[in-house]
């Protein structure tokens, strides 16, 4: 399997990774990812959404680029044994666009052979992206901090979901469990760590924060799947994972 591969597992786990920015979607809208392309999504995403608190729009969109970079990176260790370079300078934002077409990487490097899977996710994703733009989301609209990192934990736990899912249904085992193996161990790094649980379960690895990312406070946005409010401590079933 080839990095551009990893779409057929799920549109969060695609990386544009062609050399021509104007054969792509949304050409001239390309950004590093930094203040500008934070306001930027934060604004389309409030839009969208059609809510006029900042702090959701915020918390939605940083939920979002969160479940992006830690999707590609997690895939990517798991069913191709090697972690691109996330962290660098060529990874390129359109706060305009969603997966698949958001996140545009021209010539992928990756991290040398032999890094360990979750140290490499840590340095590139984790501390060299999230760390940062939590800090940006911040600056550009009050919000809580806990809030954000039980939004990386949360999008750790998704994209958990939809890869086991994906390697159960093709029988490749072996990699389900080292996907959750490697989830689980990202989940102890300080900035996801103590906002939620992470299960087993008959369908597969469950993940229920112990926080809210605040999307019950959009215009008939109900709440999800993992959600605290959805969740009573006594609720929690199966051995922790986390």
């Amino acid at each position: 399997m080839h990095l551009t591969e990893l779409a057929s597992v799920g549109p969060f786990f695609a990386l544009r990774t062609d050399d021509d920015e104007l054969g792509g979607p949304g050409p001239g809208g390309y950004l590093p990812l930094g203040e500008e392309a934070v306001r930027l999504r934060v604004e389309t995403v409030g839009r969208r959404l059609g809510t006029g608190e900042g702090r959701v729009a915020a918390s939605v969109a940083f939920q979002g680029i969160a479940g992006r970079l830690l999707s590609v990176a997690l895939g990517a260790a798991v069913l191709l044994g090697r972690v691109p370079d996330l962290g660098g300078d060529g990874l390129r934002w359109h706060p305009l666009l969603t997966a698949p077409d958001d996140l545009w990487l021209p010539d992928v490097p990756f991290l040398p052979s032999g890094t360990d899977p979750v140290a490499g996710i840590v340095a590139t994703v984790v501390e060299g992206r999230l760390a940062p733009l939590h800090d940006l989301f911040r600056d550009v609209v009050p919000v809580s901090s806990r809030v954000l990192r039980g939004n990386v934990a949360s999008a750790l736990g998704g994209a958990l979901r939809v890869l086991h899912a994906w390697c159960v249904e093709r029988g490749r085992d072996e990699e389900a469990a080292r996907a959750v193996g490697y989830a689980e161990a990202l989940l102890e790094h300080p900035l996801p760590a103590g906002t939620g649980r992470l299960t087993a379960t008959a369908a597969g690895p469950e993940f229920v924060r112990s926080t809210c990312c605040l999307y019950y406070r959009v215009p008939s946005g109900g709440m999800c799947g993992d959600c605290v409010l959805r969740h009573p401590p006594r609720a929690a079933a199966g051995p922790a994972l986390s």
